[in-house]
């Protein structure tokens, strides 16, 4: 059985005990499995904020036994500071030549900046930076997309930030980095609050699932079905959290 997806173009907005939320509708996974989706609106999440004091805020008050909880990785970056300012990275002359010539990107900002790819450079080194950027012009032209990352790796896929068309004025001036050890946070996230949680790193294009709380109920292949409309959604609606619940 294929992915069945029931979604309107304008999801239903809802409040329960002062929680607003978007009923994301009803999917089917490939396994026949069905979920049902919320994704909750939050306040915009500063540095240094208590993750599990926004999931008691925002999840404990529509939380019922077997539901579960995808944790975006934006507001978890944000929770444990996993950041960089543009005051902390100083674009040198690869960076400043090569965000030139990346590839197009439809998802966000991707390489066009050089202060973000100033940052790669400093996580990975130049030397890895400079081969994944000519393994990329070379396999470019033959279709072949994301070679930058695969040999970058390091997480870099998933840095986000410096984006001078962001809605938001902070991420102009700030990048977030996937958080060290994110089994261990989903794993104190879970303690600490008794919902199942994994960490995603979504968009439209994909689901990059960065960790997971012991026992989660889904497989990895049930959660990519029950999250594979990416239900987050890319805009400022400010909805990173997405309670799903098995139907």
């Amino acid at each position: 059985m294929g992915i069945i997806a029931s979604r309107n173009s304008e999801s239903a907005r809802a409040e329960t005990n002062g929680v607003v939320y978007y009923d994301r509708g009803p999917l089917t996974g490939a396994d026949g499995r069905g979920y049902q989706r919320w994704a909750i609106q939050t306040h915009f999440v500063g540095r240094g904020e208590d993750q599990a004091e926004l999931v008691r805020r925002y999840v404990l008050p529509l939380y019922r036994q077997g539901d579960m909880l995808a944790f975006g990785a934006k507001v978890m970056c944000m929770c444990v500071e996993s950041v960089r300012t543009r005051d902390q990275v100083h674009p040198g002359f690869f960076a400043n030549l090569l965000w030139r010539f990346a590839g197009i990107n439809v998802t966000g900002v991707g390489m066009h900046e050089p202060y973000k790819l100033q940052l790669v450079i400093d996580i990975c080194g130049l030397p890895r930076v400079l081969l994944a950027a000519f393994c990329s012009a070379v396999t470019r032209p033959l279709g072949i997309r994301g070679v930058f990352y695969k040999i970058c790796g390091k997480g870099v896929g998933g840095i986000d930030g410096f984006y001078f068309r962001s809605s938001f004025e902070i991420y102009r001036q700030l990048a977030l980095i996937n958080p060290d050890d994110p089994d261990g946070l989903c794993r104190k996230l879970f303690e600490d609050t008794g919902v199942p949680v994994v960490l995603m790193d979504s968009n439209d294009l994909q689901r990059d699932q960065l960790g997971k709380s012991p026992g989660f109920p889904l497989t990895d292949a049930q959660i990519q079905d029950a999250l594979r409309d990416n239900p987050a959604g890319q805009g400022d609606e400010l909805t990173p959290l997405i309670l799903i619940r098995p139907l």
